[in-house]
């Protein structure tokens, strides 16, 4: 697959994914204040409900095109593995790997406490704020690494 349509891919999926986790922390968190309870859980479980439908294929889209990018770079990676402080690039293009990785982690503890039913209120609510600093991480790390050089 080109580079190009891997890139198009992986950015697309990347604003699927941060615009759902900026929607629940931000607008979702402020909005639940203002509803009555009842609603906002039937609001909350109808939109957990749609983003366990939607989200496995937005995420095998982003990590799929993410692992295609990361072959693409594997010589910079390789270079930061060897000498981390050597290329900004790499440097940059690994941590924001592991942030991936995390945020994978994420998804999969996500999934696993929603089917034993232990994922709400402030569990949910942490797994959320967390996830959306790493998204805001790995932005920032994304347009770094074509940025910043030492």
């Amino acid at each position: 697959m080109s580079y190009g349509l891997l890139l198009t891919l992986h950015l697309l999926a990347a604003i699927a994914f941060a615009g759902t986790v900026f929607f629940e922390v931000v607008l979702l968190a402020g909005a639940r204040r203002h509803l009555p309870a009842a609603v906002a859980r039937a609001t909350e479980q109808a939109l957990g409900d749609r983003a366990v439908a939607v989200m496995p294929w937005v995420l095998m889209v982003l990590y799929g095109a993410g692992l295609g990018l990361a072959w693409q770079h594997r010589a910079a990676l390789a270079a930061a593995y060897a000498a981390p402080l050597a290329s900004s690039f790499g440097l940059l293009l690994a941590l924001k790997i592991v942030l991936a990785l995390s945020v994978f982690g994420h998804f999969l503890a996500a999934m696993w406490w929603r089917r034993r039913g232990v994922l709400g209120g402030r569990r949910s609510h942490r797994l959320h704020l967390s996830v959306f600093c790493h998204v805001l991480a790995i932005v920032l790390l994304a347009k770094a690494m074509f940025y910043l050089h030492w």
